[in-house]
C-alpha cells in the first residue's frame, strides 16, 4: 500500500509539474493573439473615427468624440503593452473597465441577461476581451514577458544598490 502510495504521489506530482509548466506559454498565447485583436481593433477605430464618433454619439457616451479617440488609443496601446508583455497587469485595468463600460452602453442586452440566459452574455463581443483582460490582471503575463525582464533588472538594480550602501 504504502509503495502504491508513494507511487501515485510521484505520478502526481509529475502531472502537477508538467501543467505548471504551460502556465507561461498558455499566458503568452492569449497575449499575443488578444493583444492583436485589441491593436486591431483600435487602429481600426482610428481608420474609421468618425463612424466611432457617430455609435458613441448614438449610444449616448458623453463626450463622444474624446471618448472615440480614448477607445481607440487604449485599445491600440493596449494591444502593444499585451504583445510585449510590458506593464501587463497595469494596462489589464482599464482594458476591462473598457470591456466593462462596453457592456453597458452596447451590449446592456446581454450584460441584462447575465444570470437568465448566460450564453448571451458570454456569446456578446466584449466578452472575450474582458475574460483576457481579467486573466491578465489576475495571473500576470507569465515569464515570457517583458515584465519579468523588468522585474528582474530592478530587483538587481536594488540589491547593487543596497549593497553599496553598506
Amino acid at each position: 500500500m504504502n509503495s502504491l502510495t508513494s507511487k501515485l504521489e510521484v505520478l502526481c506530482n509529475w502531472f502537477l509539474k508538467a501543467a505548471d509548466s504551460l502556465q507561461s506559454p498558455f499566458l503568452l498565447a492569449i497575449r499575443l493573439y488578444w493583444g492583436w485583436l485589441f491593436l486591431e481593433s483600435g487602429i481600426g477605430k482610428f481608420s474609421h473615427i468618425e463612424k466611432v464618433i457617430s455609435f458613441f454619439t448614438e449610444l449616448g457616451i458623453p463626450a463622444p468624440t474624446l471618448n472615440a479617440y480614448f477607445n481607440a488609443s487604449l485599445e491600440t496601446v493596449g494591444g502593444i503593452l499585451l504583445i510585449l508583455g510590458l506593464a501587463s497587469r497595469l494596462i489589464a485595468v482599464p482594458l476591462l473597465i473598457n470591456m466593462i463600460v462596453a457592456y453597458i452602453t452596447a451590449d446592456r442586452e446581454a450584460l441584462t441577461a447575465f444570470f437568465s440566459e448566460s450564453g448571451k452574455f458570454f456569446g456578446a463581443d466584449p466578452f472575450p476581451f474582458l475574460l483576457v483582460s481579467l486573466l491578465v490582471l489576475i495571473f500576470g503575463p507569465g515569464w515570457l514577458s517583458l515584465d519579468t525582464v523588468v522585474a528582474a533588472w530592478w530587483k538587481k538594480r536594488r540589491s547593487q544598490v543596497s549593497a553599496a550602501t553598506v
